[in-house]
């Protein structure tokens, strides 16, 4: 079978197909093709490890990173309580994340979130202070209204203006890195939802309803990347969790530079028809991002 062959079959499996492209050769087999996939689903592996072959196949971290930019982090810290029981991302991933954006030239690195719980407790917790920390970013408050400015969505439905993190409106780039869980109003939580963690008033959300609302604010800012965290999963009471029973390791992580995309790989992970997600479909027909996974292309790789 030749390279253009190979890749043919490889994204026609898609996400949930069987295919395997071979990480050796992933990135030259995707380049020989004129076009990198957009999506990549990685399993078996460590965060860092998993992330470091996700971004080869889709280019590499310069391809979203360019010297002397700054980045702006969003990972969902949003609880007070330990890696362990998978309601906040996982603390390794970020680490990495900040690490290979430094190394790809960036300026700063900050790292925020607009959490539920105690914002210091949080932080700490959740052990990603000190993992942004270890790889040379920054940790950024978002837990006062002046962090925050009002701006119109243009397109949404719903929520047509909202106060957006500043950080969000002065980054060159910005990479959404959420975890994948159950939410008791939302059903699941992934990359859209964790858009929630970059808005003061979440409170709207909920009053004028929750799905479109997340919808709407994916229009606002889109992220150049977006890494869910599936390494381990919170399978019930979510978002917060009760105990390491509601957790189910996966290791695995998916990397899109489409946050629907993301999401709908996200979702058949997770066990949902990603049309059956309001948020997910509501998102698609206001154009934030596509369903269809193969008009991006797929890697799918296993360690």
């Amino acid at each position: 079978m030749d390279r253009r062959e190979f890749l043919k079959k490889s994204l026609a499996a898609g996400i949930g197909g069987a295919a395997l492209l071979v990480p050796g050769s992933l990135k030259r087999v995707f380049a020989d093709s004129g076009k990198l996939p957009g999506l990549a689903a990685v399993r078996g592996g460590e965060p860092g490890e998993m992330f470091d072959r996700g971004i080869a196949a889709l280019g590499g971290m310069e391809r979203f990173v360019k010297k002397g930019q700054t980045v702006a982090i969003k990972p969902n810290m949003s609880w007070d309580v330990p890696p362990e029981l998978a309601a906040n991302t996982n603390p390794e991933l970020v680490e990495r994340i900040v690490a290979r954006c430094l190394e790809a030239g960036a300026s700063k690195v900050y790292a925020f979130d607009h959490t539920c719980d105690l914002w210091r407790n949080c932080y700490v917790n959740s052990g990603i202070e000190a993992a942004v920390k270890r790889a040379g970013g920054i940790v950024s408050p978002a837990e006062s209204a002046s962090s925050y400015m009002k701006v119109s969505i243009p397109g949404a439905r719903v929520l047509k203006e909202t106060s957006i993190h500043r950080l969000l409106l002065d980054c060159d780039v910005f990479i959404n890195v959420p975890v994948l869980k159950h939410h008791g109003g939302a059903g699941v939580t992934m990359g859209m939802k964790n858009l929630m963690g970059t808005v003061w008033n979440r409170g709207e959300f909920h009053s004028k309803g929750l799905h479109q609302c997340i919808a709407d604010v994916s229009l606002f800012r889109r992220p150049n990347l977006t890494v869910i965290d599936a390494y381990r999963m919170l399978a019930r009471n979510g978002p917060r969790g009760a105990s390491a029973s509601d957790v189910t390791v996966l290791k695995a992580q998916i990397l899109s530079t489409d946050i629907v995309a993301g999401d709908c790989a996200g979702a058949r992970i997770f066990g949902l028809d990603p049309k059956d997600v309001g948020h997910i479909r509501m998102g698609a027909e206001l154009g934030a991002g596509t369903m269809d996974l193969d008009s991006l292309g797929v890697a799918r790789i296993v360690l």
